[in-house]
């Protein structure tokens, strides 16, 4: 399944500052249907993310009725993502993995 969409990414404060986007509602309620057979430990299912020219292979997690996409360090310097920036994601579930 793909998906592509538009949404804020924001910092998780934490032990260690994460950075995230929430998938849109209606994708997380499409990924709820199938999740059960392809995710694995703690509902994280896996995923190819690509913002900009940037593609990288992660999990996607359910947290409070959606799921979130984790933005690692190398992708926001690379694509010069900013906190409560809008940023376009095309995100392809990887059933097989």
């Amino acid at each position: 399944m793909k998906y592509k969409f538009r949404e804020v990414m924001f910092n998780w404060r934490g032990p260690a500052p994460h950075y995230f986007v929430f998938l849109p509602e209606e994708f997380s309620d499409e990924i709820k249907l199938f999740a059960k057979s392809i995710s694995y430990g703690w509902g994280a299912i896996p995923a190819t993310v690509t913002i900009g020219n940037s593609t990288w292979t992660t999990a996607i997690f359910p947290k409070d009725g959606r799921y979130l996409v984790p933005i690692k360090k190398a992708i926001r310097f690379a694509e010069n993502l900013e906190v409560d920036e809008l940023v376009e994601i095309d995100l392809e579930i990887n059933a097989e993995a």
